[in-house]
Parts: structure tokens; sequence; C-alpha cells
């Protein structure tokens, strides 16, 4: 009886154990896809950019993964010393775990024609974006953006 209770309290155990390691993995992901979606803009590396955005990707602004593609190309070539600063990142998975979201606060400075400046958001007050992510077989990546309306651009 006392070998009974035991195995069922280790398999319950077991399955605690995984079940956190998979939430923090997921989270991990997660994390891991923003930083390099970060570090590929600084570098203005566009197919690191594109490898974390989801060929289905479409938001309310009408942007669409080919479009996206061409926007950075073009955005690259004007622009040098990208700096990406964020803060506020949180990670909200899905009780599906097929879907999540990121919010952050974002503020991005560059050099265009000679003049450095914030292009997002300001140093009193970044830009909260929020990414929609789906997860594509074991790949987290950015189906959709929200918050864009708000970028005052420098032209």
């Amino acid at each position: 009886m006392v070998k009974k209770i035991f195995i069922i309290l280790s398999v319950v155990l077991f399955m605690i154990i995984i079940f956190l390691i998979f939430s923090q993995s997921d989270k991990k992901r997660i994390n891991k896809l923003f930083k390099e979606e970060v570090k590929s803009v600084e570098k203005k590396d566009i197919d690191g950019v594109m490898s974390g955005i989801s060929y289905n990707y479409r938001d309310d602004y009408g942007f669409t993964y080919l479009y996206i593609k061409e926007l950075m190309k073009r955005e690259f070539q004007r622009m040098k010393d990208i700096e990406i600063e964020y803060e506020n990142l949180k990670i909200k998975i899905n009780d599906s775990r097929r879907n999540a979201e990121i919010e952050v606060d974002v503020r991005v400075i560059a050099t265009i024609n000679d003049e450095r400046g914030y292009i997002i958001g300001d140093i009193r007050s970044p830009l909260h974006l929020r990414f929609h992510l789906e997860k594509e077989r074991t790949k987290w990546l950015i189906i959709k953006t929200e918050g864009l309306e708000n970028i005052h651009y420098m032209e």
C-alpha cells in the first residue's frame, strides 16, 4: 500500500515538474525570440528579422510578411547606428499554449541623414507595443503587432 502511494506521488510530482519546465521553456523561447529580433534590427539583418515573423502575419495596419520585408529593406538603407531600448517586457501564454502575447515599452534611436534622434518613442515616453505570437510547430512567430499608430517618425 505504501509502495502504491509512493509511486502515485512520484508520478504526480514528475508531471508537475515537467509542466513547470515546459511552461518556463515557452517563456524562455519567446524572450529569446524578442531579443534576437532586437539584435537583428540593430544589425540591420533582414533575414534575422524575418525569421521571427510568420508568413501568415497580418495586422490592422495592412502589414503582411512581404510588406514588412520590403519596408525593412528600405528603412535599413536610410538608417544607421540603430539602437533599441526596451523595458517592462511581459510575456503571456494562452491556456492553449499555441498563442502568446508580448507587451513591451520601446524606444528606437537611429541616424537618418546625419541626424541622430528618437524615431520611436522618446526619453520620457516609450512606445507601448503588443506583439501577438503563434506557435508554429515548435517555434514561436509573430503574427500581429498593435500600437504602431502612435509612431512619430523623424523625417
